[in-house]
């Protein structure tokens, strides 16, 4: 039987809040979404990620990544949520060896990632350069390995993966929405809300609704934060997701929440269909990362937009003339990719980049094109 249906049964009140749900349905042991083995990422699976678009994702980054190594900001570990199949972590490593062999040879590069397939698939990826990887299966496990970790975090769409509470409000009235069963479908069911821990998210976070709106609360990301602020010691974190600020969650288009299904590159929009056989995501709350962030000492550098990021970093440098009239060569593929990251149409202008810092120093005078580098001393 589907560990979600099981888990409604032998509930005391016949239901589950969407944060079990999401649990359940991404990551059980036998039939989480994540833990399955067919396809994920790619042309076969459920969706594409930035990496997947193209290798000079991982170069550009691992360049960006080499300067802050170089000029002393932090040490050269490289932690990495969500690894996936490993090819963001490729195209860092080859470029790194590549460019700076003396701190390649000092580099460690972390995966956490908790797919058994995912994590058998980095192992063929990487390839020779699978010597500096460690994996690790989740935060925990690696946080018993070892004291602290300094050095750069990296995440793509790692967050607005995390299980989330649901509430909505009417007619002036707060309520929790529930996962139960009607017959053999999975239907929703909502009750005042009970929940403390959501009362005190929207209370710190100076939240309202109005009615008929709906919310997700991203309690898990409150957690991660806290629980993990004394492991993380001197670091700067990267993170990539699609979001909104809390500004643009009193938009129109924001009233019915973002929680959906991604399904063979098909949006779901109920995340109830297909439990176990589909991604289930919710837009990162940027504020909700900063503020928590800053509770665990993270320091807010900048939020900017995933292409605006790329060309502030240098990825026209990436664009290569050729003569070549062969629209698959290498460098047409590669000027293709590069123009597809930063298109106004395409996927890296619904993504944004949140740089984040911690113990370190680095002076983030210029968050702004200039030579087309994002400049730090």
């Amino acid at each position: 039987m589907n560990p979600v249906y099981k888990a409604i049964q032998a509930s005391e009140r016949r239901r589950l809040s969407y944060a079990d749900y999401m649990q359940l349905a991404l990551y059980d042991e036998r039939y989480g979404y994540y833990m399955g083995e067919r396809a994920k990422i790619g042309k076969e699976g459920d969706f594409f990620t930035s990496s997947h678009a193209s290798y000079v994702f991982g170069k550009l980054f691992a360049s960006f990544f080499l300067r802050l190594v170089e000029r002393n900001h932090v040490p050269p570990h490289i932690c990495e949520f969500g690894g996936g199949d490993g090819k963001f972590a490729r195209a860092v490593l080859n470029e790194w060896k590549e460019k700076s062999p003396d701190t390649y040879r000092k580099l460690t590069y972390t995966m956490i990632e908790i797919s058994p397939k995912q994590r058998a698939k980095q192992l063929q990826t990487l390839g020779d350069v699978f010597e500096k990887v460690k994996q690790y299966k989740d935060i925990q496990e690696f946080r018993q390995r070892a004291d602290s970790f300094s050095g750069i975090v990296f995440s793509n769409e790692f967050f607005d993966a995390f299980p989330v509470h649901v509430i909505t409000k009417e007619n002036g009235t707060l309520y929790e929405l529930f996962v139960a069963v009607d017959g053999n479908e999975l239907v929703e069911e909502k009750h005042p809300l009970e929940n403390e821990r959501i009362i005190e998210y929207l209370r710190e976070r100076q939240l309202s609704l109005t009615d008929g709106q709906r919310l997700e609360v991203p309690l898990a990301l409150k957690t991660f934060l806290l629980e993990t602020a004394q492991f993380f010691r001197h670091c700067v974190m990267f993170t990539i997701d699609y979001g909104y600020t809390d500004e643009e969650l009193q938009l129109p288009a924001r009233r019915q929440g973002s929680l959906r299904g991604y399904h063979r590159h098909r949006l779901i929009a109920n995340p109830l269909s297909h439990p176990g056989e589909m991604d289930i995501t919710a837009h990162l709350q940027w504020d909700a990362l900063r503020m928590y962030g800053e509770q665990a000492g993270w320091q807010c550098v900048s939020l900017l937009r995933q292409d605006r990021f790329l060309l502030a970093a240098g990825i026209l440098q990436y664009l290569e003339e050729h003569d070549d009239e062969n629209p698959f060569s290498e460098k047409a593929r590669q000027n293709r990719a590069v123009r597809s990251l930063i298109m106004d149409e395409g996927m890296s202008a619904v993504f944004h980049v949140m740089i984040q810092q911690k113990g370190v120093n680095v002076h983030w005078d210029h968050i702004w094109v200039q030579r087309e580098f994002l400049q730090f001393s």
